[in-house]
């Protein structure tokens, strides 16, 4: 613990980010959540961290959270995104992940941050063909990847990256896909073992993705701003497990049977628009687009190696991870129905 340094967590209300900074406070620290919200959110509520309301996007807005800290060493936490699986992009991705990014940025430089850590994603990483081990790589194109959120942090990790060239101290992580406790806004994953507990999914299709508890993509990224190496990049991956598997684990605790009809992934595939449409029409997100198929049938052999060496990352068991989110859920009534006990290991 040090009383000279603070860490300040931009998207501080995000699963990743109260997770953070629920990390943070364990460990003694002094944090600041730049959050968008005009009032403390869920998410935050009984934690003792600073709570400063701006928009990234607006560059006018962020003064304020760096003021008045000339005697403090500031370690910046870029988490703040806007996450999509849609296929074309949306003029608001492009503003917060790329010019949101850039304006944090100059935030950094502007009031002498220590570090500037920045969470990307391994879609902005190059996917490599017949499932060869995918690993960190130093330079990061839109026209390299596929998909508008892939392409949104492509571009931004790589503005972060030559802000490193040019002298800023920064570390970027890469984590695969974030599911488990504290998800008060419910991302995909949590809304996947949501549609199955209450019986609104009935039908899955083949396929899967690297699946990774946002406690151990927390402690990974807390450690990268530590102690990793400035300028380098690290995977904060574990395993790839199907759809399939994840609520055939959920069914154990929900009392509800798996699901074993699996729809054919082409006809998915030719639907998949439809489904797009739809979800825009009735501002549902879809659980099927065009490229979270894409995802599903992707390669995603994430290595997670150099992570483990330099930082001592060491994600958990799977199935952990996803009795501590249902027992999550189930605390904080999310459920239509009574789940079966759930013992969880850790409420972090």
């Amino acid at each position: 613990m040090n009383k000279d340094k603070i860490y300040i967590v931009s998207g501080a209300s995000g699963h990743l980010g109260n997770t953070v900074v629920r990390k943070l406070l364990q460990k003694g620290e002094d944090v600041r959540c730049l959050i968008i919200e005009p009032e403390r959110p869920e998410a935050l509520q009984g934690l003792d961290c600073e709570i400063y309301t701006a928009d990234i996007t607006l560059p006018w807005t962020l003064p304020a959270v760096f003021s008045t800290l000339e005697d403090k060493e500031i370690i910046v936490l870029h988490l703040a995104s806007m996450i999509s699986i849609a296929s074309k992009n949306d003029p608001r991705m492009t503003k917060t992940n790329v010019e949101g990014t850039q304006n944090m940025i100059d935030m950094a430089r502007k009031y002498h941050a220590r570090r500037f850590l920045y969470c990307s994603s391994v879609h902005a990483i190059p996917e490599r063909k017949y499932d060869a081990p995918i690993s960190e790589v130093d330079r990061f194109n839109a026209d390299w990847v596929q998909g508008a959120y892939a392409k949104t942090k492509a571009t931004a990790t790589e503005k972060v990256l030559q802000a490193g060239r040019e002298g800023l101290d920064v570390v970027v992580v890469h984590p695969s896909g974030i599911i488990g406790p504290n998800d008060y806004l419910h991302g995909r994953l949590v809304q996947v073992l949501l549609d199955f507990t209450d019986r609104r999914l009935n039908t899955l299709v083949k396929g899967g993705y690297d699946m990774v508890d946002v406690r151990d993509v927390a402690d990974g990224l807390i450690a990268a701003a530590e102690k990793g190496r400035s300028g380098e990049t690290y995977i904060l991956s574990n395993e790839i497990h199907a759809i399939s598997e994840l609520c055939e684990i959920a069914a154990k605790y929900s009392g509800r049977k798996p699901i074993r009809q699996l729809a054919p992934f082409k006809l998915v595939k030719l639907l998949a628009p439809l489904f797009e449409l739809w979800g825009k029409l009735t501002k549902k997100s879809p659980l099927f687009t065009p490229y979270a198929l894409y995802s599903l049938e992707s390669n995603s052999n994430f290595s997670n190696e150099k992570a483990r060496r330099e930082l001592g990352f060491s994600p958990r068991p799977f199935e952990e991870t996803v009795a501590d989110t249902m027992s999550f859920l189930e605390a904080n009534n999310r459920f239509r129905y009574r789940l079966k006990p759930v013992k969880s290991k850790e409420q972090a």
